[in-house]
């Protein structure tokens, strides 16, 4: 249902600018439309009429484009304004403390998209795409939440909703109609339904991980001993002075993190403290963190001295580097072979380099953008990418058809098997919003901006 209530908020970010923009929704957007422009006939929906603002005093507040959308054609689903006057700080605050005087509420942080959720707009997992769509930083990110958007996520669940109840048909007409002339049950067929439904839905729950490293970045570690240039690397690739270079061993005593684009991809790239026996507490205290850092990294740069010996690593971060995972870059090739560390992991890709001389740089962000591409498990063709709350309830979905298989296997009765698939159903249904939990949702749109 429409709220009783007009809110308001400015959907532009604060400060100077060109043009803001000022959002109102609910029942008073027309009248106060007329009312602040002077005008007597109804406003043209969906329509930007060039007109002076005026205040309740009728003082003329700015020269502003204001646009209506009448109640069922607007992104809320209720009637709305917006008001798009000169991005001056002081204009936009007289102008928001007009409408607050004529009886609107400002808008609580993500309440338009909530109200456009809760009018039956768009499902949840569209509302959540929002969010992400204004927060995207790479093109990977921006294309998921595009696909979400446009409603990749409510689709596919629809589809694995379709399916469990042509399973439950199948069923419950054995509960509806004991006595009636049905052929005998065949519980081979829904049985390998529900794997094949199974077997699906964990891949979708895997790809929570693709949307993790979407939205904070592929968190990428720059290991290696002391000087051999795992400084100048960040620095090289950020094209800024991100960290200390110096010749004395362990000047970096701690990580040092950056972003930085490689292709399509947002990299979070993390300088760490050179690999060695440390020589004093401080330094120890560096080398640990690098340790601990290691075991949530997404991708390792080991960077290598081509005229030293090949390093002996610690097991704690051998473990976590694998051939998909790890690049070797050979540093200061300008000074030696390079062939010094041919025998050095044989497996991994190795990349030859002078940061001192810029060479190497580009064949680096090349093989790494491969590695990437070819390491990462990406969803499939349909594009469909699930986040932490759709696996969540996915997995309970899981754990349901689990009982629900196994109870059909054993021959169980088919009431309880249906219980459990009704239960799936539900646990599906919790990813586009269609149980109704106030709290649910009280948590997930206080993450929203204001405005939108």
């Amino acid at each position: 249902m429409p709220n009783a209530e007009t809110i308001v908020a400015l959907s532009t970010p604060a400060g100077e600018s060109a043009i803001a923009l000022i959002r109102l929704s609910g029942p008073d957007c027309a009248q106060i439309g007329r009312a602040v422009i002077g005008r007597a006939k109804p406003l043209r929906t969906r329509y930007a009429h060039f007109a002076s603002y005026r205040d309740l005093n009728g003082t003329v507040l700015d020269d502003c484009v204001i646009t209506y959308y009448a109640e069922g054609q607007s992104f809320t689903g209720e009637a709305m304004l917006e008001i798009a006057p000169h991005g001056n700080p002081l204009i936009v605050q007289k102008i928001m403390t007009d409408l607050l005087a004529r009886g609107c509420r400002p808008a609580e942080p993500g309440e338009f998209t909530r109200t456009a959720f809760l009018n039956g707009r768009m499902d949840l997992s569209q509302a959540e795409a929002v969010s992400d769509l204004i927060r995207a930083r790479s093109d990977r990110s921006l294309e998921a939440a595009q696909r979400q958007l446009h409603g990749s996520v409510g689709r596919k669940m629809s589809e694995l909703t379709e399916r469990l109840l042509s399973v439950m048909a199948q069923l419950e007409a054995y509960i509806d109609f004991p006595e009636e002339d049905l052929p005998g049950e065949d519980q081979a067929g829904p049985s390998r339904e529900l794997r094949r439904l199974i077997v699906d839905m964990r891949e979708l729950i895997e790809t929570q991980r693709y949307a993790a490293l979407l939205h904070d970045g592929i968190k990428t570690l720059i290991v290696g001993e002391p000087n051999v240039g795992k400084s100048s690397l960040i620095n090289a690739l950020t094209g800024s002075q991100r960290s200390i270079v110096s010749e004395m061993p362990g000047t970096t005593r701690d990580y040092i993190s950056a972003f930085l684009m490689v292709g399509p991809w947002r990299i979070e790239v993390l300088d760490t403290a050179g690999l060695h026996e440390a020589g004093d507490a401080i330094e120890k205290i560096g080398i640990d963190h690098t340790i601990e850092q290691s075991e949530t990294a997404d991708f390792f740069l080991l960077v290598l001295d081509a005229t030293t010996p090949s390093p002996t690593l610690p097991d704690a971060l051998l473990q976590r580097m694998r051939p998909d995972n790890t690049l070797i870059i050979v540093n200061k090739t300008d000074l030696a072979d390079g062939g010094a560390h041919a025998g050095f992991l044989p497996e991994f890709s190795q990349v030859p380099m002078s940061l001192l001389a810029h060479e190497g740089l580009d064949a680096l962000r090349t093989q790494w953008l491969a590695a990437i591409d070819a390491g990462l498990k990406q969803p499939q063709k349909d594009g469909v990418v699930v986040n932490a709350r759709h696996a969540a309830s996915l997995s309970r979905a899981v754990e349901a058809l689990e009982l629900a298989s196994d109870k059909l296997l054993r021959g169980e009765p088919t009431e309880l098997v249906a219980a459990d698939l009704r239960e799936a159903i539900t646990f599906i249904g919790e990813v586009v919003g269609r149980v109704d939990n106030e709290r649910m949702l009280d948590s997930l749109f206080k993450q929203f901006c204001i405005g939108k």
